[in-house]
């Protein structure tokens, strides 16, 4: 009777995970399971089968490790081009989002190796990919540490340091790497006037998350924000029990990725899979760690470091239920300068969902940022940093 009842709680708790953990814990109730007349084994095989066949995420670079300021190991990998690298050239960080991993950029980095046929003319550029802490890679700080967006700020910064010593850098950031770059921003504003030649941010926010309703009516978003916290903390007390209910719930949990990744019906089944791979990767028990910085981010006035002088673009798809366009819109009102992007018929993951889109406006923003930027920039006084790439930098002399 007792593995009964943990089997039910099981269960309950992963359906509670899969709704609260998608995307600042806390997606929405009643989203319709698709299929449930197929035999649970058969969506397993298929499920398989598209993992098999679909090389999402399978892209991988020289390693590399970071350490934070409070000790945590961050891992990152880098992609060096086979040829010479044009004059002035940056190197392009990417940082990814909540629950999940520097895998998410696969077409991203695809194109900027040149191995996809329809790839935009980039130029060939260093690139860096990392793991936010707590996900993919990437080590987890100390049990019972709050995690802020101004801690992920200087896990960029540390990274930076380790990876890409010298010289200028693009940075791109999606949903909660949007809000890290603007972190490094507020911490950085010297290291973003001497090393940052350019900026985009996907699909992110500079603030008022506590008013996004996730496309529920306003009452249901209210309750939702009231009640997440307890209920994430409860479920990453049960976070074995979690696991196993996100199983038994995966067609619950594959609805929800949908609705809440995508903005068209009509995605690569293999491209939904691997976003739910991802997500599903992160323990439960970091979700609820990561969850209330979201209330408390606010950076807007940390934008205007990226002010006019360097290209910036903000892009967003505009069926995106968790950050808005409105929010890029409000990012675009704080830097005028920046190409304002909103793609028809994407949701959050717009990465993954338009790769075409996203992919031709990064490349036209790398372009311009090569022909606009001149020589490599020098770092910044108190910035400099004193270690070989891939190893920690010591802190600047006093």
């Amino acid at each position: 009777m007792r593995d009964a009842g943990g089997r039910g709680w099981a269960r309950r708790a992963g359906v509670a995970g899969a709704v609260l953990g998608l995307a600042a814990a806390g997606v929405a109730a009643g989203v319709a399971v698709e299929r449930l007349t197929v035999h649970r084994a058969v969506r397993h095989r298929a499920r398989l089968a598209l993992d098999a066949a679909g090389p999402y995420g399978s892209l991988r670079g020289t390693p590399g490790r970071a350490v934070a300021d409070d000790g945590t190991e961050l891992y990152y990998e880098t992609d060096e081009p086979e040829g010479a690298i044009p004059e002035g050239a940056p190197t392009v960080v990417f940082s990814h989002g909540y629950c999940l991993a520097q895998d998410v950029w696969h077409f991203q980095r695809a194109a900027l190796r040149g191995v996809t046929p329809t790839a935009p003319p980039t130029p060939a550029l260093r690139a860096v990919y990392w793991d936010q802490r707590g996900h993919g890679r990437s080590g987890r700080g100390r049990a019972g540490e709050t995690v802020t967006i101004d801690r992920l700020g200087r896990d960029l910064k540390a990274v930076l340091d380790a990876a890409v010593p010298t010289g200028p850098v693009v940075l791109v950031g999606h949903s909660m790497g949007g809000m890290t770059v603007m972190a490094l921003a507020h911490h950085h504003p010297g290291y973003v006037a001497e090393r940052v030649a350019a900026v985009a941010l996907l699909g992110t926010s500079a603030g008022n998350l506590t008013e996004v309703t996730f496309g529920l009516p306003a009452a249901g978003a209210r309750a939702l924000r009231r009640m997440a916290p307890g209920v994430l903390r409860t479920l990453a007390a049960r976070a074995d029990l979690v696991e196993r209910g996100r199983r038994a719930t995966a067609d619950l949990f594959t609805g929800l990725v949908k609705r809440y990744s995508f903005g068209g019906r009509d995605v690569d089944p293999g491209v939904a899979r691997f976003a739910e791979r991802l997500i599903e990767s992160v323990p439960v028990d970091v979700v609820a760690d990561f969850y209330p910085a979201f209330a408390e981010h606010d950076k807007t006035a940390a934008l205007a470091a990226f002010g006019e002088g360097r290209p910036a673009l903000i892009l967003t798809g505009d069926r995106d239920l968790l950050t808005p366009r409105e929010h890029s819109e409000a990012m675009a009102g704080v830097l005028p300068h920046a190409d304002l992007v909103v793609v028809e018929g994407a949701g959050h993951l717009v990465m993954l969902e338009h790769p075409e889109a996203v992919g031709d406006r990064l490349a036209e923003l790398l372009t311009r940022t090569i022909h606009t930027h001149g020589h490599t920039a020098p770092p910044g006084r108190g910035d400099r940093p004193r270690g070989r790439p891939g190893e920690p930098a010591e802190p600047p002399e006093s």
